[in-house]
């Protein structure tokens, strides 16, 4: 599926790509809801159908991602109440086999996350992804999302990479495709962001399935 030999800079996404995306789903869709019902009063399926078009306005901006804003928007502290589901945070299979080899062919690994770095902390906390990465990068320190064309021009001139040498791996087809229309060579969607769930269609982007299908010295 790849050509290590061509490839030098590897972009990483995290939720849904290295980590399990249940632990986002479940939060987004249960925890939170359920929070917000307690806290005004409503059944469970009532607040979803509330939320619903509250986050729908949002998606696909910074602010989707931003706790800080669903704290102020919602009146709830949402840093804390992950804490609650935070016990569902993992890799998904062969994340970290995938990383050391990464290292070990001597190709630069960077995570590309649109996640909040509070957000972002308490997954490096859990999982220790930060000791098998080069370099951590957070939309929010940029401040544009994955899913926009300047976001890329932005993270080259902040972490170098030669684009017909990288390869990103990604859940979200959005941002591939942003990618691609940067130059970015290399693409790759991700067959199944939560194990829990079925396979998601990967649209026109090849899909991995397995890390350890693509590790570099295979």
């Amino acid at each position: 599926m790849i050509d290590w030999h061509k490839i030098q800079y590897v972009l990483l996404d995290m939720d849904g790509t290295l980590l399990d995306l249940h632990f986002d789903n479940h939060f987004w869709q249960e925890v939170l809801p359920a929070s917000y019902a307690r806290k005004r009063g409503l059944d469970v399926v009532t607040a979803k159908a509330v939320l619903e078009p509250i986050f729908r306005r949002r998606e696909g901006t910074l602010n989707w991602y931003c706790l800080d804003h669903w704290t102020q928007e919602l009146n709830i502290d949402i840093a804390t109440l992950k804490q609650e589901a935070a016990h569902l945070i993992a890799t998904h299979s062969h994340v970290i086999e995938f990383l050391d080899a990464l290292r070990a062919a001597g190709k630069r690994s960077v995570l590309v996350t649109n996640a909040h770095p509070k957000s972002l902390a308490l997954k490096l906390e859990h999982t220790r992804l930060d000791d098998h990465l080069d370099v951590i990068v957070s939309a929010h320190d940029i401040g544009l999302p994955k899913e926009d064309l300047a976001f890329w021009g932005h993270l080259q001139r902040q972490h170098p990479f030669a684009a017909a040498q990288t390869l990103l791996i990604d859940d979200n087809l959005a941002v591939l495709r942003a990618a691609r229309r940067y130059g970015i060579t290399y693409l790759l969607a991700v067959s199944r962001p939560d194990s829990r769930r079925p396979p998601r269609d990967s649209g026109e982007f090849a899909a991995l399935c397995d890390f350890r299908d693509i590790l570099p010295n295979r």
